[in-house]
């Protein structure tokens, strides 16, 4: 009698070269919106997490003191919001220290509060200004686009003048509308458009569209100069007269920018093509 065969019978995908496993159960996810009650921790704890971690418990308590409403939870909310002010106060105070330690770190030092010495500062930065603006005033000149049917024109043309006027400049009035090439020249499609434009060259730059106050005029045109020439490069434009290597100059301290050579490793060389130490 033949030995019977014990393996089973091969029907479908099951059997022994077929072994199927079991399907493991679903796992139910947790619901992202269900409501848990915040584990706080002491304080001492507290006091080591950082501001991040600080902000997403409060939100945490936050919410559900809010849903719950009860008067331990809203409490603990509270108690969380007044450890994170008193955490910015301590931050606060630190800062004091750390400012009168280090003055370069310092605005005050650069931009005085009290009034007559602001006054005197803003007479520093107008004078340095305007010296350097007349050194240049043979190099530059300043053209002012406008049209006859632009009354904003007719208000900014007398600042223009006022420039030309203590400055030296040659200022010119150019009317786009009976000189329709010229604006396709210059790109001009705004009246008043102020624009700098250096002599013998190709450089040019708009200092003001529309109606500007003389004394933001000659800072702009300051600012302009000194790119053009290649005093300054172009993450200085901010920085006014008398700022050169202070609180407000963004490269008093070394490069901010990874286009800037000197994150590159390479030697400086500003906009205008002439080295910056």
């Amino acid at each position: 009698m033949q030995a019977q065969d014990q393996r089973p019978a091969m029907t479908g995908k099951d059997g022994y070269w077929w072994y199927q496993a079991r399907p493991k159960p679903s796992e139910e996810k947790p619901d992202p919106d269900a409501l848990v009650k915040p584990v706080i921790p002491p304080m001492a704890e507290l006091a080591t997490w950082t501001p991040p971690k600080i902000h997403k418990l409060i939100e945490q308590q936050r919410d559900y003191a809010a849903t719950v409403l009860t008067v331990d939870a809203v409490a603990d909310f509270w108690k969380l919001e007044d450890f994170a002010r008193r955490k910015a106060r301590a931050f606060a105070g630190v800062t004091q220290i750390a400012m009168l330690q280090h003055p370069e770190l310092n605005s005050k030092s650069a931009n005085p509060m009290v009034g007559d010495a602001r006054d005197q500062l803003t007479a520093f930065k107008d004078d340095a200004r305007r010296q350097y603006l007349r050194a240049h005033a043979g190099e530059f000149a300043l053209v002012m686009f406008s049209r006859d049917s632009c009354g904003y024109c007719r208000v900014q043309w007398p600042i223009v003048q006022r420039f030309q006027e203590e400055m030296g400049w040659q200022v010119t009035l150019m009317d786009i509308g009976r000189r329709p090439e010229v604006a396709q020249r210059f790109g001009v499609e705004v009246t008043p458009t102020t624009m700098i434009i250096r002599r013998n060259s190709q450089q040019r730059m708009v200092i003001a569209n529309g109606v500007e106050a003389y004394p933001n005029l000659a800072q702009m045109a300051y600012q302009a100069v000194r790119l053009l020439t290649g005093d300054i490069r172009p993450e200085q434009f901010m920085t006014g007269a008398g700022e050169e290597d202070g609180f407000f100059d963004a490269l008093a301290n070394g490069p901010v920018s990874a286009t800037d050579p000197r994150a590159l490793g390479g030697d400086l060389v500003n906009t205008g093509g002439s080295p910056r130490p």
